[in-house]
């Protein structure tokens, strides 16, 4: 079953095109590694997928979802963590995820496991966004996401602002949502250890893919 799949798929920039007709499609189940240099059009593609890009011409599909009409479809349907982490400062830990689980329509009773996985339950609990280092913001984040329970995760440099065991957490996430029949699209620069994860390596360059090998490990 295809989860992402794009034809000829150009996305803008301004009018800069920052993807400039893509092909692509993934299956339910894959861990597909997306690298290329800064500006290659990686965290467009990944936003694009998310539904938080406009589809300037050509056609996608996500999750079944047309790119073009149903974007907000999309993005209740995904886990993106991006370089934004989404998060209201003024919220706290647990109020920022009690708020995207009723936004995705998941039992808050996930949002505590959640925060216990990424080490976020205890003395972080009530603690405003604001408040939080780096690091600790991204695990929130990436409990955001667990959250959701997303069929499509979409992870844009998941190891940024870790530490060794923050990094480590985040590769189990990615080997447990993929054993659950979970597709996982992430952008790293960390490719030693992204290679491990990922069943498939696609490289974009020029807002268009140069290469794409299957089984990268």
């Amino acid at each position: 079953m295809s989860i992402i799949r794009l034809q000829a798929a150009v996305a803008l920039i301004g009018r800069f095109p920052a993807l400039a007709g893509i092909d692509l499609e993934v299956g339910e189940g894959e861990v597909v590694l997306v690298q290329g240099p800064n500006g290659a059009g990686k965290s467009t593609l990944l936003r694009l997928c998310a539904g938080l890009m406009r589809l300037e011409s050509g056609e996608g599909t996500v999750l079944g979802h047309d790119l073009a009409t149903e974007r907000p479809s999309i993005r209740r349907s995904v886990g993106l963590l991006g370089h934004d982490t989404a998060l209201y400062d003024d919220l706290t830990v647990r109020e920022n995820l009690d708020f995207w689980a009723r936004a995705s329509r998941v039992d808050e009773a996930a949002v505590t496991p959640a925060m216990e996985r990424l080490g976020v339950a205890d003395r972080l609990h009530d603690v405003p966004v604001a408040l939080l280092s780096a690091g600790q913001r991204r695990r929130v984040a990436l409990a955001a996401v667990v959250v959701r329970r997303p069929r499509l995760w979409l992870l844009d440099e998941p190891h940024a602002g870790l530490d060794p065991s923050g990094r480590d957490l985040v590769d189990q996430l990615v080997v447990d949502a993929a054993a659950a029949g979970a597709t996982v699209l992430l952008s790293s620069h960390e490719v030693d250890r992204t290679l491990e994860l990922a069943t498939r390596r696609i490289t974009v360059a020029g807002g268009t893919i140069t290469g794409d090998v299957t089984d990268a490990r």
